[in-house]
């Protein structure tokens, strides 16, 4: 091997801090940048103070950092859970009171969540069909644009109480009647900031977060207008002072609501670890030193810091998709990246907590709003189509159910629909949850056979036994007898090949050419063709 191609690791703990400062520093402050307004706007979207939007922040960088199974992810509050979180607290009796006892149910979930990870449940990431994910994702979307549209033209709150997602879309006229002026352009400006600045990105000002742009704009702007003694009160953000807040806020009282408190505790436990995985996962792609991380050691570190932010107030943390990814574009090398972007949120919350006050509401529901227009843009929608009709109608059982319903109905309509669309399609009812899998070997090849059927609810098997291989070998996936292989299965396989490739092996994906794709997509479901 040429050692001079050969890519050098980074060092990890102090080392690893003491090699890397600079560039984790940097990243972690451009972060932070990002990650401040985000944790306002978020808590504030799920019924917390917005202060514990950056309590979480603040732990899942300084803390969880140091315990986490990933080196780049960074962790703190998620738009993805805003829709759990807001529920949790309205149906615990809403106001400070459902927040406490929201918390209680965050807290049981955390507990859950560092059970998953001892018991090696990092692995259930596999198990759920991706049209359905993304189907959740798209309706997280579509509830949070519904929610934050009113706050985006400052209207007042209370006539938002109670009121769903489509309840608020189809009041928009009547919204919009009560808007304010003022208050609307500053959204409006932010929200055209939002959705325009990633047009920039080949230029250098398309270097600087969005986020802060909207910051330097609606500031100067709330304080030319004199909002502080001109506009109600909800129209500025109101965060208070940490050290006072700093207590235990947690209450067990909603356990009397047996049926409540366990529709929350696996909602958070289990919407919030499937995030977490799906980011981890994500980022180990774009990691440019190819290290994986230890999915189960991340589970448990992510239900460590949410089990001490639920005892102080904290919104639940999970690994954050569009931070991680601005970590990883602005040269982070290591976990100290994310310690960094806690850190500068303590200190800006210690010594500037009055500037924070400042923003208005309108700037962060724009934020809000352009994260819930990615998870939902139509082209998410002409996606899944492409890969296949089946998909798109999974993808939109789940949007339709997690909008009439929750999330976790949503989740599991769409894998009940994808399930009776295996049968339809000719998948033995026998290989649903176990495909019998033979591995031989000769030379240094190894051949995997896979019978029956290769399916998402059998694939953590499959998965299992190509993971037993050992590094190095040329490995042929022999998919000849299955009778369907699905599209989860062909993602998945190809993220194997990815990385197994990635440490000298060889991969190859074979027959399929007695299958029928059910679209034209190159990673669609593959039927096999019957023989008259």
């Amino acid at each position: 091997m040429d050692t001079k191609n050969k890519l050098v690791l980074p060092q990890d703990g102090i080392a690893g801090l003491k090699e890397n400062f600079t560039s984790d520093a940097i990243s972690g402050f451009i972060v932070f940048l990002l990650a401040l307004p985000l944790s306002l706007g978020i808590a504030k979207a799920s019924e917390f103070p917005p202060l514990m939007g950056l309590v979480t922040a603040i732990v899942g960088g300084m803390f969880v950092s140091l315990l986490a199974g990933s080196r780049l992810t960074i962790k703190g509050p998620a738009a993805g859970l805003i829709v759990i979180v807001a529920g949790a607290v309205t149906d615990f009796g809403g106001g400070e009171a459902g927040w406490h006892l929201a918390l209680g149910a965050m807290l049981a979930a955390a507990v859950v969540q560092i059970g998953f990870g001892l018991l090696r449940f990092g692995k259930m990431a596999d198990f759920f069909p991706l049209s359905a994910i993304h189907g959740m994702l798209a309706a997280i979307g579509i509830i949070i644009i519904a929610k934050q549209l009113p706050i985006l033209f400052n209207v007042d709150p209370a006539m938002l109480k109670c009121k769903g997602p489509l309840t608020l879309l189809m009041e928009m006229p009547s919204i919009l009647s009560h808007m304010d002026v003022r208050g609307a352009i500053i959204g409006l400006i932010s929200l055209a900031v939002m959705m325009g600045w990633p047009y920039l990105k080949k230029t250098w000002p398309g270097k600087i977060p969005a986020p802060l742009i909207v910051l330097l704009i609606a500031v100067p702007a709330e304080l030319w207008m004199d909002f502080q003694h001109t506009e109600p009160s909800y129209a500025l953000v109101h965060v208070g002072d940490l050290v006072k807040n700093i207590k235990i806020n947690v209450a067990f009282a909603g356990i009397e609501h047996m049926a409540i408190f366990i529709k929350y505790v696996v909602m958070f436990a289990l919407v919030g670890t499937l995030e977490s995985l799906l980011t981890v996962k994500a980022i180990d792609l774009l990691d440019p030193f190819k290290r994986k991380s230890d999915y189960n050691k991340d589970i448990i570190a992510v239900g460590v810091g949410n089990s001490i932010t639920a005892i102080l107030g904290g919104l639940p943390m999970i690994s954050e998709v569009a931070r991680s990814s601005a970590n990883v574009n602005n040269g982070a090398k290591t976990r100290w990246a994310n310690f960094f972007h806690g850190f500068f949120i303590l200190m800006f919350v210690l010594l500037a907590s009055r500037y924070i006050e400042m923003i208005p509401n309108a700037a962060l529901a724009a934020m809000l709003i352009s994260v819930g227009i990615k998870l939902s843009h139509p082209k998410e929608f002409i996606h899944t189509f492409q890969i296949g009709k089946e998909q798109l109608a999974i993808f939109l059982v789940t949007i339709f159910f997690t909008l009439f319903e929750d999330l976790l109905v949503g989740i599991f309509a769409g894998i009940l629909l994808k399930v009776i669309i295996h049968l339809f399609n000719g998948a033995p009812f026998s290989s649903l949850f176990k495909a019998p899998v033979e591995i031989s070997f000769e030379g240094d090849k190894y051949l995997v056979e896979i019978d029956k059927a290769a399916l998402f609810t059998n694939y953590i098997g499959i998965k299992s036994r190509l993971e037993s291989i050992p590094p190095g070998f040329d490995v042929t996936i022999d998919l000849k007898n299955t009778k369907l292989t699905d599209h989860t299965v062909m993602e998945n396989l190809v993220h194997f090949r990815h990385d197994y490739e990635a440490v000298g092996g060889t991969v190859t994906i074979v027959g399929l050419d007695n299958h029928t794709p059910l679209s034209r997509h190159n990673l669609s479901a593959k039927k096999k063709k019957l023989i008259k």
